[in-house]
C-alpha cells in the first residue's frame, strides 16, 4: 500500500523508457499505483500512471491538492522556484549486472 502523503512529493522515474525524468506525484492509488505528472513541456514526463516501485522520491514537496491539473503542478514548482531542478535529468545509476547485458560482448 502506498502511503497519501506522496502527493506533491517530488519523485524521479527509475525504470523504463522515461528512466531519469523527474516529475510529481498527484495521486495515490490502493493497488501499488502513483499518479505521476512532469508536466511534460517542463520536464518531458507526461501524466501517466506509475507503479511506485518504480519511483525514487526526492527531499522536495509541493503543497498541491490530489489530482492537481498539470496547470497547478507547474504553478506549484515556479513558486517553489524549482523549474531548473525539474527540467535537469537525473543520473540513474545502473546495477552492474545491467550494465553488463548493455555492453556488447568482448570474446
Amino acid at each position: 500500500m502506498v502511503d497519501e502523503s506522496l502527493v506533491g512529493r517530488v519523485v524521479v522515474k527509475s525504470r523504463g523508457r522515461d528512466a531519469g525524468l523527474k516529475g510529481v506525484v498527484v495521486s495515490v492509488y490502493g493497488d501499488g499505483y502513483v499518479l505521476v505528472t512532469g508536466p511534460k513541456p517542463l520536464t518531458g514526463l507526461r501524466r501517466r500512471r506509475v507503479n511506485a516501485s518504480h519511483i525514487i522520491p526526492m527531499p522536495h514537496k509541493l503543497s498541491i491538492p490530489r489530482d492537481a491539473s498539470d496547470e497547478e503542478v507547474m504553478k506549484a514548482i515556479k513558486e517553489a522556484g524549482l523549474e531548473k531542478y525539474m527540467a535537469e535529468p537525473h543520473a540513474i545509476k545502473q546495477s552492474a549486472l545491467e550494465a553488463e547485458l548493455r555492453s556488447p560482448s568482448q570474446t
